[in-house]
């Protein structure tokens, strides 16, 4: 079969996580209520930093910014994803599949980069405290924010234009949920060993510098807590990173999980399946760690309900 150019195809095949008819009724209920619960969960985060005057502190201000890059993370593929199981149509356009690719690659680099300043704001809250208003000023903050929104929008938009550039065949079959990268560079005809090394190297400084930065930080803070001599003072000052360390934990532990078990089977299902645990899951379940160990935002959540109640009208019959 000889090779065709990408941009003269039509579209490709995703082949989702069953091709069981009875079971995509379950796939389509289980995969719109997480979708539901991560948007509304990280909206409701979101509003909760923004009513409350209190909580505009640099740690807050990039929590809301993880829940919004959460939310458009989850958007890039899940509703492509139940639109293709309620049409029963597996097709995705050439499009469609690029931009998938680029903004697949850009949320999750930012997801990984705003983990990393989040871990950089608890290590100079606790191994700095005295000088944390001063290191951690609005400047940094948003300094620091744009910093990893143009690193990795630059980084997405070079890995889409080294996927325009290879070639395929007539019918390319994704055997995925959702255009992946590496998965369509392994799909190509071409010569990929370009794309390949951009990849490698990619993933070793994106995202090999960021887990670098929170381990150093998290040593720092661990060293720090072992100084104190108070068993409440320790207590107090785990508990102000308690909660983004569980959210770091649960994204690398996910993500390796992903490697490991694409490295371990060939099966296309087991990867897919794998990959909906950093794709869905960690974001859905990011405001429930926050909020159920923050006493900060579970009382903005309250008086923002509390504030929405008293202004709605009661219409009388």
């Amino acid at each position: 079969m000889v090779p065709r150019n990408l941009t003269h195809v039509s579209g490709f095949l995703l082949l989702g996580f069953s091709e069981e008819t009875d079971l995509q009724p379950i796939i389509f209920g289980l995969f719109l209520s997480m979708y539901l619960i991560t948007v509304f969960g990280n909206l409701l985060i979101i509003l909760a930093v923004s009513s409350d005057s209190h909580l505009h502190t640099p740690m807050y201000f990039f929590l809301s910014n993880l829940s919004f890059v959460d939310i458009f993370f989850t958007s890039t593929t899940i509703p492509k994803m139940l639109w293709n199981i309620q049409t029963q149509n597996k097709v995705i356009t050439y499009e469609g599949c690029i931009t998938q690719v680029y903004f697949f690659t850009l949320f999750l680099g930012l997801d990984d980069f705003l983990l990393t300043v989040m871990a950089y704001d608890r290590f100079v809250a606790i191994c700095h405290p005295l000088y944390y208003k001063v290191i951690m000023s609005a400047q940094l903050c948003g300094l620091l924010v744009l910093v990893s929104w143009v690193i990795n929008v630059l980084h997405s938009f070079l890995q889409t234009l080294m996927v325009l550039s290879l070639s395929f065949r007539r019918e390319v079959i994704i055997p995925h949920y959702f255009c992946e990268l590496k998965q369509l560079v392994q799909l190509a005809c071409s010569d990929t060993f370009l794309n390949d090394m951009v990849m490698y190297f990619a993933t070793v400084l994106l995202g090999g510098a960021p887990l670098a930065g929170i381990l150093y930080s998290y040593s720092r803070i661990v060293s720090t807590i072992c100084e104190i001599s108070s068993a409440q003072g320790k207590y107090k000052a785990f508990s102000t990173c308690a909660s983004h360390l569980s959210v770091v934990s649960l994204f690398y532990c996910t993500c390796l999980g992903v490697y490991l078990s694409s490295a371990a089977t060939q099966s296309s299902h087991s990867s897919a399946t794998a990959s909906v645990m950093y794709t869905v899951v960690t974001p859905m379940l990011n405001p429930f760690i926050y909020s159920l160990r923050n006493k900060d935002i579970k009382t903005a959540l309250k008086a923002f309900f509390r504030r929405t109640m008293i202004k709605t009208p009661v219409v009388l019959s």
